[in-house]
């Protein structure tokens, strides 16, 4: 559900000020010209997430690398995010986690999730369900994509007869590092009626096989993922107890890999029901 959305805005922290979290495309030039190897999350200047290339036809992808080993929660904005945010505007709550971020354009989306933690290979898994289903296992590898890390799946929706929706929440360091006494903490503040708030940095991109596998499906995927900043305990005790959980998304445009008019149409999208899509047989 989306609770609501602010007008973007500027954030972060310039080049020069070393924000803790970059953006990165590392390149690789030959005789025919200069081309992106991989698109990089870095944290501290180390690499801690990959993320996929937009080649028009390439498949969706995150992949946990050894740079995501800690989060980034800030504890002057602990206890008004230990409660229910009210306005993807905060102003303080913007000025705070801006701090930590590059300078570039961002969209606030205030929204609430129920999420549910999934296991790469697992039941449920997007990589290995309907990934393959759209693109099949990896041509190199012979298996499916692996995002290398335990991550949350919040919302999906059909968009109409050939693109759907899907959404991701994705920690910086695994579940199991969690302190198990914080998550039941949370726990017990859910099961109050507290509906506390996460933050994330977000991307966002519309990704379509150019000839699917035999059997296959031919489908767009629009992949909203956010990447936690604060909420890590809240995640895990709101997916253990069946809670809602709010997120203060601060998707970053300057990373998106789709057109204005698809972007543009996330909070519509984001307000629509729940719809899971139908497996292939």
């Amino acid at each position: 559900m989306l609770i609501n959305a602010a007008e973007p805005r500027r954030l972060g922290t310039p080049d020069a000020g070393t924000p803790r979290l970059r953006f990165e495309t590392e390149t690789r030039t030959t005789t025919t010209g200069t081309y992106p190897t991989r698109r990089l999350i870095k944290i501290d200047g180390e690499p801690a997430f990959e993320l996929g290339v937009w080649c028009g036809t390439c498949s969706f992808l995150f992949e946990r690398l050894e740079g995501s080993h800690e989060t980034l929660s800030l504890q002057g904005v602990q206890d008004r995010l230990r409660g229910t945010l009210k306005d993807a505007d905060d102003e303080d709550v913007l000025r705070a986690f801006g701090e930590v971020l590059p300078e570039g354009h961002y969209l606030p989306l205030l929204l609430q999730a129920e999420p549910r933690l999934r296991t790469p290979g697992a039941k449920g898994d997007y990589f290995s369900e309907e990934q393959v289903s759209t693109w099949g296992v990896s041509q190199f590898w012979g298996i499916a994509e692996s995002p290398r890390t335990p991550y949350y799946r919040t919302f999906e929706t059909e968009i109409d007869a050939s693109a759907h929706l899907y959404e991701f929440v994705v920690p910086m360091v695994p579940p199991a590092w969690n302190n198990g006494e914080h998550v039941e903490e949370y726990v017990e503040l859910m099961g109050r009626g507290t509906i506390p708030t996460a933050v994330a940095v977000s991307t966002f991109g519309v990704f379509e096989p150019a000839v699917s596998p035999p059997d296959n499906d031919q489908y767009a995927h629009w992949c909203l993922t956010h990447f936690l900043l604060d909420g890590h305990h809240k995640l895990e005790a709101a997916a253990k107890s069946g809670s809602p959980v709010r997120l203060l998304s601060l998707l970053a445009l300057d990373e998106v890999l789709a057109a204005p008019e698809e972007w543009s149409r996330l909070s519509e999208l984001r307000s629509r029901p729940r719809v899971p899509r139908p497996s292939i047989t």
